[in-house]
């Protein structure tokens, strides 16, 4: 089972950066952001990033603690990053919405946590993946949660050229002022 998780969690990673890659490399044909937002999008988008965690919540709980990280580091250091992770995450898809973090263009975000990273979702998800594997202490935790982290690093990458061209020289002054991650 942990095999089949292992396979199916890099094989959804890898879908998905293609698909950023994709992207990137031709944004007037992007899968990320998509060109058009539909009823359907949320699940384009939704279905791949929780299966995902899923699969590396099923991963952590398979493998407990097969690595030798000591007891006040996978509790005293991961546990308080899967906390904070959540309630930064949370606390940005409350106030900038579920639509909004599904692919919808609906304003320029800049206020609260947008005013100190461009992509506090993606900073968020990544230091949670990063107490995952910590706390989880499990080889295939580390490899899939790194290949998820690198899709999370690419990401904005897609998003910033669509960005530019919805929002203008409003984009391009908040990115000027803004760092990227933090």
């Amino acid at each position: 089972m942990e095999v089949f998780l292992t396979i199916a969690g890099l094989g959804i990673a890898a879908a998905t950066l293609a698909a950023i890659l994709w992207s990137i490399a031709r944004p007037a044909q992007s899968i990320w952001p998509p060109i058009r937002y539909t009823a359907f999008t949320p699940l384009f988008v939704w279905a791949p990033t929780f299966t995902l965690f899923g699969i590396l919540i099923a991963l952590g709980v398979l493998g407990w603690g097969e690595l030798p990280f000591p007891r006040w580091l996978r509790y005293g250091l991961g546990l308080p990053l899967i906390v904070l992770g959540n309630i930064v995450v949370w606390s940005v898809v409350a106030g900038f919405g579920v639509h909004k973090t599904g692919g919808a263009a609906a304003g320029l975000q800049t206020d609260g946590l947008y005013r100190v990273s461009r992509n506090p979702q993606y900073v968020a998800d990544i230091v949670m993946i990063l107490g995952w594997m910590i706390l989880a202490a499990t080889p295939s935790v580390i490899l899939v949660g790194l290949a998820s982290i690198t899709v999370l690093i690419a990401a904005p990458f897609s998003e910033e050229p669509w960005l530019r061209s919805r929002y203008g020289r409003d984009y391009k002054d908040y990115a000027a002022r803004v760092r990227r991650f933090f």
